[in-house]
């Protein structure tokens, strides 16, 4: 405590950074709190989307198994050529609690057949199928990816928010604390020493006077 000046200046100080601190890690809390709500909400979906990902593509595979034992496989694979495209996603961000997170946008990966590129006269109603199923997967690969994304963020903040408290409960306030009481004690022993020396000097002053009225 060598470097606190004990002054009432200065534990008017602490006692304003205790107040501010205290205040902050109210705000923290209230932040993780919600953070933490946002979390679980998007969760929910995530684990959803994960059910949902894993029948489709489950689904799609055994479509895929069929289509290559009945069907022509050169007749597959040319289809599958005939249907390669770039995927256009337009990214942009939203805040989710101060939390920078992406939204996907973009159009539905599910085409009618006339849209797939191939010769519809030439393909059997299963590679339809297969095309339209995988598709479907991919759409939910692209909705899955933003909101992961976003729950990793999320919980990334939620821990940088929740040192923060810890720090401000464990470390600083009670630091500040003690400092504040180091102060108290110090003041209130000075000021016991000023009023122990006060009377001192009033009992001298009272016996010189005294002393004074004897001798004249």
């Amino acid at each position: 405590m060598e470097q606190v000046n004990p002054t009432r200046t200065e534990l008017l100080k602490k006692t304003a950074q205790i107040r501010l601190a205290e205040q902050g890690k109210d705000l923290l809390r209230q932040k993780m709190d919600a953070l933490i709500r946002e979390f679980f909400k998007i969760m929910g979906s995530v684990s959803q989307s994960r059910d949902e990902l894993e029948a489709i593509s489950q689904d799609a595979h055994r479509s895929l198994v069929i289509a290559e034992a009945v069907d022509d496989s050169i007749t597959l694979r040319s289809a599958s050529f005939a249907t390669k495209r770039h995927i256009a996603l337009d990214i942009r961000g939203k805040n989710i609690m101060g939390v920078p997170v992406p939204v996907i946008e973009k159009k539905s990966m599910v085409q009618n057949a006339l849209d797939r590129g191939y010769s519809i006269t030439g393909i059997s109603g299963r590679i339809d199928e297969v095309a339209e199923k995988y598709e479907y997967v991919l759409d939910l690969i692209t909705g899955l990816a933003e909101t992961e994304t976003a729950l990793r963020r999320l919980g990334e903040e939620i821990q940088v928010n929740r040192r923060r408290v810890n720090a401000l409960e464990q470390v600083l306030i009670p630091e500040l604390r003690r400092e504040a009481h180091y102060i108290r004690i110090t003041i209130d022993e000075r000021e016991r020493e000023d009023l122990y020396r006060l009377k001192k000097v009033k009992k001298i002053l009272e016996r010189k006077k005294k002393t004074q009225r004897k001798t004249g």
